[in-house]
Order: structure tokens, then sequence, then C-alpha cells
């Protein structure tokens, strides 16, 4: 998909330890095409992520939003809330490679990542591949297929 030629509408989330880089990131990508659902929270209270991510997460599901992105602290505690929900390829992400590798082999249809690890710049760039990647299907189709068997 490229998000310069369509529009999309995706859901964001973080806890208190990924609201910096949520905000950035709504920041860096306003003049695109991509519409932002955001699920919270809203500052930088202290909060429990699994209150952020499964909503975010079930918007994936139900459709209401293409993709989703999600920002903790670690990318760990969003990753597995979202994986719980049905539908949901979820990975947590910190390099421009894994990024590409979990879209072209695992289909994600949410990106994890952690605040306190990995700087603004390469989290634009890893947002800009997962939005950018394509599928590779083949093979990999019948791996992603058995994760939902």
């Amino acid at each position: 998909m490229d998000i310069k030629d369509s529009k999309i509408t995706i859901a964001i989330a973080s806890d208190h330890a990924g609201f910096s880089l949520k905000e950035k990131v709504k920041e860096n990508f306003k003049d695109s095409n991509i519409i932002f659902k955001d699920f919270g929270c809203f500052s930088a209270d202290s909060v429990d992520y699994p209150d952020f991510a499964k909503p975010a997460a079930m918007a994936v599901s139900n459709k209401e939003c293409e993709k989703g992105i999600l920002i903790c602290g670690s990318g760990t505690g969003m990753t597995i809330t979202a994986n719980k929900v049905k539908g949901i390829r979820a990975a947590n992400c910190w390099s421009e490679d894994i990024a590409k590798l979990a879209v072209q082999h695992n289909n994600i249809n949410i990106l994890c990542m952690g605040e306190r690890f990995i700087k603004t710049e390469l989290a634009f760039k890893i947002i800009n591949i997962f939005l950018n990647t394509s599928f590779e299907g083949g093979r990999h189709q019948r791996r992603v297929d058995k994760i939902e068997n």
C-alpha cells in the first residue's frame, strides 16, 4: 500500500511510556494521506497499556481501521495485548529490516514499537516501511493461514 496515493485510516495508541513518540508520529504524518484514529492515552500520566492496545486492535480487527500502530516503553506489552485479538498479527519492530520482513513474511497489520529503544527518526522510517511494503504471499500465506486455524 503506497500511502502517497491512497488514504488510509490507522488506529494509533500508546501508554504513558509511548505517549511522546505517538504524538510525534501524528505530527510527522499530518500532511500525508494518513488519518489517525487515536485510542489514547492522552498524557504522560501512568496508565495500563491493555486499556489502549485492545480497543485499537479491535478497530483493526473489525476493519474500522486498515492498520494499527501501538507504542509503549518496550513495545512488548502492546504486542502481546494486540495479538490476543482475533485477526491481528502484531509485531514489535525495532529496525527497518525487522519491519520489512514482518510485513513481507507475516503480513502484520499492527506495528508495535518501544519508545525507550527507538529514536524518533528511526520510528518514522519503520512506519514508512510498514505502510509501503507488500506481503509476499506464496509460501508465507500458507503459514499465516495456520495462525487462525
